[in-house]
């Protein structure tokens, strides 16, 4: 749009004479797109002041009529002091205090408009993770066990810090999340479908794929059978269909959706769009396609824009597999090679992979 044709919509936004249906669109266009939504502001502002500048002008041309009538009729005499200047002389200090008072008013009137208007995150991506408050009274006890050099299961009284989804990598208890949802914390516990919990201890991180390894450290933890799904090193067709499982909840929760980009947000070649509904807990999810391969994890979602949900390409697994191999004792992880769920329906494979897939608390 013409910066002429965007100001001419403004102001009829504005002062309110657009349709409803305008108004709709316009309301989701500033909502969208911050430079808009800045001009908006700005220009509210500015006819505040130019109203208000008006007014002024309006009393003075008024106060000079009315002298002009007065001496035109002779009730007033032309002198070096009119009775508008004695009036003036005898009230100015009034008047000051009121221009004073109109001063402050419209910059309140312009900090509060800034204040209210809608605003833009300047980062516009929202991670999908969990956050939920620690308990004071837990947190004593907490820091007393940390002190062990063995890992310990969170006491049941205390809250955890950050939540969000796993999935099992390899069946010895290999788990891979995203970083965000581990960061800035010190005992991580791992919890099956089944409602059983398990200690993990952090194994490798990639901050910049935004993946993390955890290893589950737990004697109650027995070795799993081989695990259903496969690790896709190759790309999925644009609109081909995608399903998740995650933690949103306290209960697995299944969600399915499309591939609605290649790229993620800003353009970034590492991760992907899909259009499904994700909500905080999703982080670290996977995204299977329809054979059940995990193509990415679900990692953040668009801040302001429905639907625009994104995940970590499955080939960043692969990259920090090659960054745990220069160091050899990082380097015994065996990812599953073939989708053993391939030819079954989605109910069957849901039933199958719902038991390596895993909620993730940290503290």
């Amino acid at each position: 749009m013409e910066e002429r044709l965007i100001l001419e919509s403004i102001e009829r936004y504005i002062r309110g004479e657009m349709l409803p249906e305008e108004r709709k669109f316009f309301d989701e266009l500033r909502k969208s797109n911050p430079g808009i939504d800045q001009m908006v502001v700005e220009h509210t502002v500015f006819l505040n002041l130019m109203e208000k500048y008006g007014d002024r002008k309006n009393i003075k041309s008024t106060l000079q009529n009315v002298h002009n009538e007065l001496f035109e009729s002779g009730q007033i005499k032309q002198t070096n002091e009119t009775r508008v200047v004695r009036l003036w002389l005898k009230y100015r200090k009034v008047v000051a205090v009121a221009a004073t008072i109109a001063g402050v008013t419209a910059l309140t009137i312009s900090s509060l408009t800034s204040y209210y208007a809608p605003r833009t995150s300047i980062n516009r991506l929202e991670d999908l993770s969990r956050s939920i408050s620690i308990l004071a009274k837990g947190q004593k006890q907490i820091n007393e066990r940390l002190k062990n050099t063995e890992p310990i299961k969170v006491p049941v009284e205390a809250d955890f810090k950050l939540g969000g989804t796993g999935f099992m990598i390899d069946p010895r208890g290999y788990i891979v999340t995203n970083a965000h949802v581990i960061s800035k914390s010190t005992v991580f516990i791992v919890q099956n479908s089944k409602g059983q919990e398990f200690t993990a201890k952090i194994f490798y991180i990639s901050p910049t794929a935004d993946l993390a390894f955890l290893k589950i450290v737990d004697s109650e933890f027995k070795a799993m059978p081989a695990i259903p799904y496969s690790i896709s090193r190759s790309n999925i067709a644009l609109g081909e269909a995608i399903f998740t499982l995650g933690y949103p909840r306290d209960e697995i929760v299944y969600g399915e959706g499309y591939l609605s980009a290649k790229t993620g947000f800003g353009g970034d070649t590492l991760a992907c769009q899909i259009s499904v509904a994700a909500n905080p807990g999703n982080s670290g999810g996977p995204v299977l396609d329809k054979n059940g391969e995990v193509i990415g994890v679900l990692s953040n979602r668009q801040i302001h824009s429905q639907g625009a949900v994104f995940a970590i390409r499955s080939r960043s697994i692969f990259m920090a597999l090659n960054e745990m191999k220069s160091d050899s004792s990082l380097a015994t992880l065996h990812l599953p090679q073939n989708s053993l769920v391939k030819k079954l329906d989605r109910e069957k494979q849901v039933e199958k992979i719902q038991d390596y897939i895993y909620l993730v608390k940290s503290y």
